[in-house]
């Protein structure tokens, strides 16, 4: 699941900004963009995300401004010297453009840093607080998608069981038209009395429960009750629980389309198809 949380604060003559940000993904994969002289913080940071941020693809970035200028900030020379020839070096054995080569220098880790290397516990305070109001937004942004999510996949799942409901009609329609069908054909190419009515029945009853459908509507009805208590239930993650029902509401609405044999049927399978697709796609972001 998507999601996003930024928060700025001063610290003296500094304006820290944090970001947080993340993509859909089954497990945790925190990256942590940290200024140097922050890296001494940085398995607390990352501890503190981790037990605060449930998995996902997960991006936080500490930016730090002076208000005091360019003072706190220096640059290495020799690094950004040894940087530039082995750049340039490679660069013209490959006959590649060097373009914007020294923007590209600044940007690599260590060219550029803060001076003041002593992160003083004051300022610890400061930076902390500001995580905490970031992640805080963060997982409120993800709440308010997970809520939209739900209503949602719940209208759909409503849906597949409202277009259930329709089916019985066109069920007895369905038997009438087959039995009528079988009649006429029979009467047309072998003749009414050439064939034991009782037998006929038999054939008839055999073939009707080989397209009945009832198993297929009770079990899918409880599926969607089943997705639907999954919803209500209060624990966070349910995406996989989710995506497991779904699946199983597919292979009834599959199974219901096989042994349909009848237009009207088939419309509405098709409609809970495209229901269920849409269920599939909001809960593969929430897995």
């Amino acid at each position: 699941m998507t999601g996003y949380g930024r928060a700025t604060a001063r610290f003296e003559e500094k304006t820290i900004t944090i970001e947080v940000r993340s993509l859909n993904s089954k497990f945790t994969d925190l990256r942590v963009k940290i200024p140097q002289n922050y890296k001494e913080k940085e398995q607390v940071i990352r501890k503190y995300l981790t037990d605060n941020i449930q998995r996902g693809k997960i991006d936080m970035s500490i930016d730090i401004k002076s208000a005091g200028g360019d003072s706190e900030y220096g640059l290495n020379p020799a690094l950004f010297k040894k940087y530039h020839n082995e750049l340039s070096q490679i660069m013209s054995q490959l006959d590649m453009p060097t373009g914007d080569l020294v923007q590209a220098i600044l940007r690599l880790p260590n060219v550029v840093s803060n001076t003041d290397a002593d992160l003083s516990e004051e300022e610890w305070e400061a930076l902390q607080a500001t995580i905490k109001e970031a992640v805080t937004k963060f997982n409120g942004f993800r709440k308010e998608e997970g809520a939209a999510m739900e209503k949602d996949c719940r209208q759909r799942v409503l849906s597949i069981m409202a277009d259930l409901e329709t089916l019985d009609p066109f069920e007895k329609k369905r038997v009438e038209v087959i039995r009528s069908r079988m009649q006429k054909n029979i009467d047309e190419y072998v003749g009414k009395d050439n064939i034991d009515a009782n037998r006929f029945e038999q054939e008839i009853l055999y073939y009707l429960e080989k397209i009945d459908v009832t198993e297929e509507k009770v079990r899918l009805s409880q599926h969607c009750k089943y997705f639907l208590e999954e919803l209500d239930k209060p624990q966070v993650q349910k995406g996989r629980k989710l995506s497991f029902i779904s699946q199983e509401m597919g292979r009834e609405i599959n199974t219901l389309g096989s042994k349909a044999n009848s237009s009207d049927i088939q419309r509405i399978v098709v409609r809970m198809k495209d229901e269920l697709e849409k269920i599939k796609e909001q809960v593969a972001n929430s897995v």
